[in-house]
C-alpha cells in the first residue's frame, strides 16, 4: 500500500454506503505506473485492446418513485490513461440506487459521463433488460488446457516457463492458428490479498506453442499480486517475448465481486471477443 496510485482507495477500509447519486466516489488509478514494471512506455503500447465491466447490482428510481434494475456492459479502452478501482465503482453505482431519473438514456448518459471523466477517455455504456437474451452464457471455444497430464510447483509468474513446441533440431517448429484456453487461473488483489478466479483465453497465429509449459505458465499467476488488466498485459508481453506471433490476443474473464466482473483484452490488433459471459460469471 506503498504505492502513489493507491493511495486513499477503497478497497481494504472501512466504507459508508451512500444512496444517493455521487459521483466523485469513483477512484481513477493510473495505468503508466504498473505498466512501468514491465517496461511499457505510454505512446508505445505493443497491444490495444479494452477492459468490459459487467454491473449486476445497477438500480435507480424513475420518477414515480418505483425501483428500475438493469445489467450494465461498461467497455473502457486499454489506451485511457487511468482504470477505475474496482469497489469505488461498485460505491458509485450503489449512489444511484435512491436517485430518480427520467429515463434509461438519463441513466447511460450519466454513467458514460461520469465514467469517461474518471478514466479520461470514452467509455461503452450498454444497459440490458434483466430478461434479455444477450445475459446468455455460451460454452467456451477452442482447445481446453486443464487436463493436460502435468506437474508444477511454480505459483509466481515466470515467463522462463514459457516454450514453443519444437522438434530437435528446429528453432520455432511448426506453425499453427489457434485458441488455448485455462479455467486455472487465478490471480490475488494486490491490496487486499482476496483472491481472483478467472479464465484465460489465448488465441494467437505463428509457431506452436507447448501446451503443458503454457498451463504451467497460467498456474503460476496463483500466488500472484496484481490487478485484473495488468495480470493479462503481463501475459501478453511474456508470450510476444517468446515469439513473433503474426497474431496474439489474451482475454481473461474473472468471476464477479461485488455484482461486477472485468475482463481485460489484450491483442496485437483489434479483434472480436475470444469468448461471451461463462457459466462461472
Amino acid at each position: 500500500m506503498d504505492r502513489e496510485d493507491w493511495q486513499d482507495l477503497p478497497l481494504g477500509q472501512e466504507t459508508s454506503y451512500e444512496s444517493r447519486y455521487n459521483p466523485d466516489l469513483l477512484h481513477p488509478i493510473p495505468r503508466h505506473v504498473s505498466r512501468a514494471h514491465l517496461g511499457l512506455m505510454e505512446g508505445e503500447l505493443p497491444f490495444c485492446g479494452h477492459d468490459e465491466w459487467w454491473g449486476f447490482e445497477l438500480s435507480w428510481l424513475n420518477p414515480r418513485g418505483v425501483p428500475q434494475v438493469a445489467v450494465g456492459r461498461f467497455t473502457f479502452p486499454a489506451t485511457s490513461p487511468h482504470m477505475v478501482e474496482s469497489k469505488s465503482f461498485k460505491l458509485y453505482l450503489n449512489s444511484l440506487n435512491q436517485t430518480e431519473f427520467g429515463s434509461l438514456d438519463e441513466v447511460r448518459d450519466t454513467l458514460a459521463s461520469d465514467l469517461r471523466a474518471a478514466a479520461g477517455a470514452e467509455v461503452g455504456v450498454t444497459l440490458f433488460d434483466v430478461e434479455s437474451d444477450e445475459l446468455a452464457v455460451q460454452a467456451p471455444r477452442g482447445f481446453c488446457l486443464d487436463r493436460l497430464d502435468i506437474e508444477t510447483h511454480r505459483y509466481e509468474p515466470d515467463a522462463a516457463l514459457l516454450r514453443l513446441d519444437c522438434d530437435d533440431g528446429e528453432a520455432e517448429g511448426r506453425l499453427v492458428e489457434e485458441t488455448l484456453y485455462s479455467h486455472l487461473l487465478r490471480s490475488n488483489c494486490p491490496v487486499t490479498g482476496q483472491p481472483d478466479w478467472g479464465t484465460v483465453f489465448i488465441h494467437y497465429q505463428g509457431p506452436a506453442l507447448d501446451r503443458e509449459a503454457l498451463l504451467a505458465y497460467v498456474i503460476s499467476f496463483r500466488e500472484h499480486q496484481d490487478f485484473h488488466e495488468h495480470c493479462v498485459e503481463r501475459m501478453f508481453c511474456d508470450l510476444m517475448g517468446l515469439a513473433d506471433f503474426k497474431a496474439l490476443t489474451v482475454c481473461a474473464r474473472y468471476t464477479r465481486r461485488g455484482g461486477l466482473d472485468i475482463n481485460p483484452l489484450r491483442s496485437r490488433k483489434a479483434v472480436a471477443e475470444l469468448a461471451g459471459r461463462l457459466a462461472r460469471q
